[in-house]
């Protein structure tokens, strides 16, 4: 029995194997057969039929509407590879879905106009399967052909360039490296600026440097831009250190910016290293390209390198710093060179550097207070003009833009020169401006051997009203000497006279007219030896003075011994403390006042004779009228001259602040010094009997 039932065993175990090896092979078989079964259904499904999913989920997440209108297919396509096949690995064999989409549109956000953002003839991508299972979107490249993009904007706080971020972080990243762009339309409409802008982009095929080029046409802020540019081929986003090259030139009216050079990492901006030309009518007319506050000027050009990084995220916002290096120019007929370094930072960026100009032309920095002419107001598009027969400048300072920008720049010039030979030289000054208070401290230069030195502050945020500026101005002369202040004049080089002035004064306004409309304080001024005639002060250009003086002494030289001044300020109006004019043959007494809110002037000058000399003075006479065409006439009904008397000045004048400039100007042995102690006596009577004769 034992030997029937062995063979009977031993037939059971191989069909125990066979059935084995099918369930092994069905298990295989099924494996296998899933994803040839997926590939299959992958290549063969009508992915059309997934588009409105795609849409609904794309338009949701970006929060506006989305849809591919044309075709949407996948391919299957091994990805493109520059490593050595020998480093190659299996993943590298496998195919990767290559996802086409044609005719796809990005709709603007709720609350503006129902059109699109951006629409695209056809985009493409591929996608690493692999990436996936870390959770990232990794597109290696991102290919759209025939694009347009038509940003919007509308007012200042809605435009259809800002998507909206959800507020849970998704936990999955994107991952994309590189984009490429062929022939596509850029369109920019800005109600905020005025600008209505078109660029056209197209491929380049025989560029070694460049890929793409574009031209660019339309208006902005009422002028019309015109420009072009060209750029790599591939917008490489990862983060490589390859630069991307790029070339752009501009212009806007009168305004061109031109850049050559190149961008590392683009999405990020992690570094530039470019040639930057400006150019414009005005400096501050680049804010609304650049965004940095700058002062208003003439016609300017500029070449320099502009080298920029930016950093990592602080507290959700990324610093940066850029710097414009050795940088050489003109404003106007003035040259310029330096270095300016501008960083992003909170609550405001700050602009530092050096400026330095070896010829500064001096009707080059009238724009700067609005000084210029209406022909170049008209050319840098100045908001007003000058009206006629007004003197003081009635353009108002940009103090909107001044809390901006912090800055800390230091300017410096060499030689100054004017249309009329004026001694002023080494001007140099220390700009702050911090939270919109500017300071100027000091403004300081040279003049025909002496120095002028002013300490300006304007507080332009504002509080005693909308643009008001509350300034203050501390400015000294010392020792201007005459002979070199007007050193074409032959006939003034024997004199030794110098010139010394005080004036402190406080304002409110939004001008320079404003701002001394209602300026308070008090200014001082002393003139000791010189000369004086009609033809030195016609050659001079003081016509005022001109006048006077000829009404004076007719049209012969006089001795100037000293001339001292004192003048209050209130409310815009100078009235004169004390102001007197000694000469070898009379004092002049000169009484009234300045009206500087209406340009108006209305001065008594009154001659008096010194002791027995064949010498007539007139009567009393007016400097009355406006700052642009005074008029000078004679008090008749007064007699001028009082025969055989010397006259001083009232006691109760107060000479004594003039004292400072005595003793760091003329000297205490001057004839100002004398003329000074004279006026603090009390006048006295002469003996009886003793009057002189008219």
């Amino acid at each position: 029995m034992a030997d029937t039932d062995k063979p009977a065993a031993q037939g059971r175990h191989p069909a125990r194997r066979n059935k084995s090896k099918k369930i092994i092979l069905s298990i295989l078989g099924i494996l296998i057969a899933i994803p040839v079964i997926a590939i299959i259904f992958i290549l063969t499904f009508d992915w059309n039929r997934a588009r409105p999913w795609i849409n609904a989920k794309v338009s949701d997440a970006i929060d506006r509407p989305f849809a591919i209108r044309g075709n949407l297919e996948v391919e299957w396509e091994r990805p493109a590879k520059t490593m050595a096949p020998s480093e190659r690995t299996w993943r590298d064999h496998i195919p990767w879905p290559h996802l086409i989409a044609n005719d796809t549109h990005v709709g603007n956000p709720a609350g503006l106009p129902a059109q699109d953002t951006g629409s695209a003839r056809q985009f493409s991508f591929s996608l690493n399967p692999f990436a996936l299972l870390s959770r990232t979107i990794n597109i290696p490249l991102l290919r759209f052909d025939g694009p347009r993009v038509d940003l919007l904007r509308t007012d200042e706080k809605h435009n259809n360039w800002t998507f909206k971020r959800k507020e849970e972080k998704s936990r999955w990243t994107l991952d994309l490296e590189r984009i490429v762009l062929t022939d596509g339309v850029v369109h920019i409409k800005d109600a905020v600026t005025k600008a209505d802008v078109t660029a056209h982009v197209r491929t380049l095929d025989r560029d070694a440097r460049y890929g793409v080029a574009w031209t660019l046409d339309g208006t902005y802020n009422g002028a019309k831009v015109e420009g072009g540019g060209k750029a790599g081929a591939v917008l490489s986003l990862k983060q490589q250190s390859t630069p991307y090259p790029v070339q752009a030139d501009m212009r806007s009216g009168k305004t061109r910016i031109a850049v050559e050079g190149t961008v590392t990492r683009p999405s990020k901006l992690a570094a530039i290293d470019l040639k930057l030309e400006l150019a414009a009518p005005s400096m501050d007319q680049l804010y609304a390209f650049t965004g940095v506050v700058l002062p208003t000027t003439g016609p300017f050009t500029t070449s320099g390198r502009l080298t920029g990084t930016l950093g990592d995220k602080e507290d959700g916002k990324r610093a940066s710093t850029w710097v414009y290096d050795n940088f050489k120019g003109k404003v106007g007929s003035s040259d310029i060179g330096g270095r300016l370094e501008y960083e992003s930072r909170e609550p405001r960026p700050k602009l530092s550097g050096n400026v330095r100009s070896q010829q500064l032309v001096f009707t080059d920095l009238a724009p700067l207070i609005g000084a210029d002419s209406n022909a170049a107001k008209k050319e840098r598009n100045a908001d007003v003009v000058q009206p006629a027969g007004r003197v003081l400048p009635v353009e108002e300072f940009k103090t909107e833009r001044w809390n901006k920008l912090d800055a800390d720049v230091r300017f410096s010039a060499e030689r100054i020169v004017r249309d009329t030979a004026f001694p002023i030289n080494k001007l140099s000054t220390h700009l702050k401006m911090d939270n919109a208070v500017l300071n100027l401290e000091p403004l300081e230069f040279g003049m025909a051997g002496g120095t002028v030195r002013s300490n300006i502050r304007l507080d332009g945020r504002g509080r005693e009203g909308p643009k008001a500026i509350k300034a203050q101005a501390k400015v000294t002369a010392r020792k201007i000497e005459i002979k070199k202040l007007f050193p074409k004049i032959e006939q003034l080089q024997a004199t030794v006279g110098s010139i010394s002035l005080d004036a402190n004064l406080t304002a409110q306004g939004n001008s320079v007219a404003s701002l001394l409309a209602g300026s308070n304080g008090e200014l001082k001024t002393l003139i000791s030896q010189g000369k004086v005639s009609h033809l030195l002060l016609e050659m001079m250009g003081l016509n005022v003075a001109n006048i006077v003086i000829t009404k004076l002494f007719g049209d012969k030289e006089v001795q100037l011994n000293c001339m001292a001044s004192d003048f209050a300020v209130t409310n815009g109006i100078a009235r004169t403390r004390y102001f007197v004019i000694d000469t070898e043959e009379a004092l002049v007494n000169v009484a009234g006042a300045i009206n500087l809110a209406d340009e108006q002037m209305d001065l008594r000058i009154d001659p008096k004779t010194k002791g027995l000399r064949l010498f007539s003075l007139r009567s009393p006479f007016y400097v009355r009228g406006p700052f642009s065409k005074p008029d000078v006439s004679v008090d008749k009904g007064v007699l001028a001259m009082k025969a055989g008397s010397a006259i001083a000045l009232a006691a109760a004048t107060p000479i004594a602040a003039l004292i400072p400039l005595i003793n760091t100007g003329p000297g205490e042995d001057s004839d100002c010094a004398r003329l000074l102690a004279e006026a603090r006596e009390k006048p006295k009577a002469p003996p009886p009997g003793k009057t002189k004769r008219q």
